[in-house]
């Protein structure tokens, strides 16, 4: 981190505001206190360290989407010390706060490297608030057939006259009563063995790990649960179901945002962290695996169950994801021809990768396709099942990167684009995570311009509160994209995304006599005090970020030979919550009618879920990744032309009223 790292172990950061941060200094070498503000938190650094990496070791979140290169500008912060407490204002710096932004104590976490004791204040734009993960299971099923079974046992008394080992008489009574043959044990189940079977007496109930392995023997009339974990390790959000083995039943679910986006919104900024930190991928996987036990535990909680009660756990991810939750090198993802360490399935105990389950607890990782298709989408394609099916589905899992997949039984394609960083605000003024205070949806009237929005947190609409009641902290990924939808119905951005020269209004700012930002906010309806607006450069973003998935759609549907898939399935808790119509409004979406449209929320958390229930999708898994082309967009000779033909806006599409 830097040359930054927690020096006591025990010391909670969430609950303790003053910590040691910093590795011990050399010889003749500084530190210096820390303290941030409004949170209190303080601790000790190395001289030279980043104040970002100050703040990731003490637990103060700051927005860093960029992963502290210094290119989103968001990690904005005051020094209220005296300025030569850090080291001198960078060019970066300069370009982006100006020279009154400096003069007011201004700077950029990431570029600002501690020479003295420093007092840090975190504007509230600069916090990293907690997201709304939208993450909830289908209510689809499968048949029950998971991994981990349990088998009941009766097994006869040792006497002096049979005086067989324990082990061996639980093999014999296991094929004898249930035709299991050529078991193994677990060592720790070896160790426990005698004490299972005499506390038991004899009347026992084995875990067994696909027919192959006794992971636990306990007695029969031990109440305690056999469960089972599905985890999709998405690059902004992390989602777990905890379910039960013996039932199929989803006990309870869990989610939380990744904390790696401390080192990075995007996937490209964490391949540059763990190259270029020592150490990185370690620390990263520690952090991604940290909050899945902390998720487990909570499931665990609440289903009044505990950690060690879990016997399997599957795990989906993009490919990067699959690679650092793996503890996997990936330097390889970084550079063409970004190839995996490895494509097929994993098993391996869990703890191998720092799950702290019950001992004997298999993890399973689905396989993935490609260097940025992972397998993640091969667990939409297993709980959506287009090779099961006569019609031509175009599946798009919306997320941080966007992962396409088109086809049926006959062939599948797939390919992958990078969505997130618009779609979710890294690259949009006013643009923020679906967290409390985000403006998620808009209307705007094309006769009189007024506005109607909804946000994060909020019962109703604007309109239904008084100004100062809605709070506006900034627009969330699907307000963006209807923002964008209305503008162009409105008429107030023009087909190719310019502002409208000729639109006479007072949401409308001018700089330079040109129309360069709408107001979709008014300053009394903000919790800024300033207007919050969707600009010419925020519908740039957008138009790139768009144009990438459509020109993707496109080059499928011709690879293919169809000019229009028969059906659109919007997956991803991004996808979820986009409106059909406006994404055909900003020209997301082939030109097809609206009808074929439909949303099935987090279809990757529904195929690991699946996998843990059914072995036979774990088969079916290996067989769809190996059967789905992927397309790589960049070698296409079309891709370029489909992109700028996918700019464009298509303010004729209809938005129903509501």
């Amino acid at each position: 981190m830097g040359g930054t790292s927690m020096t006591d172990p025990t010391t909670d950061p969430a609950t303790d505001p003053v910590v040691q941060t910093g590795a011990a200094p050399a010889s003749g070498g500084a530190t210096f206190t820390v303290t941030f503000q409004p949170s209190g938190r303080r601790g000790s650094a190395a001289a030279g360290t980043d104040l970002l990496s100050v703040s990731r070791g003490l637990g103060v979140e700051i927005e860093s989407a960029c992963g502290g290169k210094g290119t989103c500008k968001k990690c904005r912060v005051r020094i209220e010390s005296a300025p030569e407490s850090l080291s001198p204002p960078t060019d970066v710096e300069r370009n982006a706060l100006g020279a009154e932004g400096l003069a007011a104590g201004m700077r950029l976490a990431c570029q600002s490297r501690i020479v003295g004791d420093v007092k840090v204040f975190v504007p509230e734009t600069s916090r990293r608030t907690r997201q709304v993960v939208r993450k909830e299971a289908g209510k689809r099923t499968v048949p029950l057939a998971p991994a981990v079974k349990t088998y009941p046992v009766k097994l006869e008394v040792p006497t002096m006259r049979d005086a067989t080992a324990d082990a061996e008489r639980l093999l014999s009574g296991l094929e004898v009563q249930h035709g299991l043959t050529g078991l193994e044990f677990d060592f720790p189940v070896l160790q426990t063995l005698p004490s299972a079977c005499r506390d038991g007496s004899w009347d026992l109930v084995a875990i067994v790990w696909e027919d192959r392995k006794i992971v636990e023997v306990r007695a029969a009339a031990d109440a305690r649960p056999v469960l089972g974990l599905a985890v999709d390790v998405g690059t902004t959000t992390i989602a777990a179901y905890l379910c039960d083995l013996t039932t199929g039943a989803i006990l309870t679910t869990e989610s939380a945002m990744n904390p790696q986006v401390a080192f990075g919104d995007d996937l490209i900024a964490r391949l540059h962290y763990v190259i270029h930190h020592e150490g990185g991928l370690q620390e990263l996987q520690r952090t991604v695996m940290g909050e899945v036990n902390n998720l487990a535990a909570k499931a665990a909680a609440t289903a009044s169950a505990a950690v060690t009660d879990i016997f399997d756990v599957v795990m989906v991810g993009n490919t990067a994801m699959h690679h650092l939750l793996l503890g996997l090198d990936t330097r390889a993802l970084g550079v063409a021809p970004f190839t995996p360490a490895i494509a097929g399935p994993v098993d391996t105990l869990a703890s191998a990768v720092g799950l702290t389950f019950n001992l004997g607890c298999r993890l399973h990782v689905l396989p993935v396709e490609a260097g940025f298709v992972g397998a993640d989408n091969v667990a939409v394609i297993i709980a959506e099942e287009p090779y099961k099916q006569d019609k031509v589905l175009l599946i798009l899992d919306i997320g941080t990167n966007g992962e396409l997949v088109l086809g049926n039984r006959e062939r599948m394609l797939s390919t992958s684009c990078a969505t997130g960083p618009a779609f979710e605000g890294s690259h949009v003024e006013f643009g923020m995570r679906a967290a409390p205070g985000a403006i998620e949806r808009i209307r705007i009237d094309p006769k009189t311009l007024e506005m109607r929005f909804k946000v994060i947190g909020v019962e109703g609409w604007n309109t239904e509160h008084r100004p100062e009641e809605m709070g506006a902290c900034g627009i969330c990924g699907s307000g963006i994209i209807e923002a964008a939808g209305e503008m162009a119905k409105a008429k107030v951005i023009l087909e190719n995304g310019n502002m409208n020269p000729d639109l006479q209004s007072d949401r409308m700012i001018y700089e330079d006599g040109k129309p360069r930002k709408f107001v979709i906010a008014r300053a009394e309806e903000t919790a800024l005090g300033r207007p919050i607006t969707v600009g010419i450069k925020d519908i740039r973003s957008l138009q790139l970020a768009k144009a990438a998935l459509r020109a993707g759609e496109e080059i499928l549907l011709r690879r293919y030979g169809v000019e229009k898939p028969d059906g659109v399935v919007m997956a991803g808790a991004f996808g979820t919550y986009i409106g059909k119509h406006h994404a055909l409004a900003i020209g997301m979406l082939p030109e097809i009618e609206p009808d074929i449209v439909t949303s099935v929320g987090n279809a990757a958390g529904d195929g690991a879920r699946y996998a843990l229930l059914n072995l036979e999708k774990r088969r079916e898994a290996a067989w769809a990744a190996r059967k789905t082309e992927f397309v790589e967009l960049a070698t296409d000779p079309d891709f370029l032309e489909e992109y700028v033909r996918a700019m464009n806006f298509h303010p004729e599409a209809d938005i129903p009223e509501d």
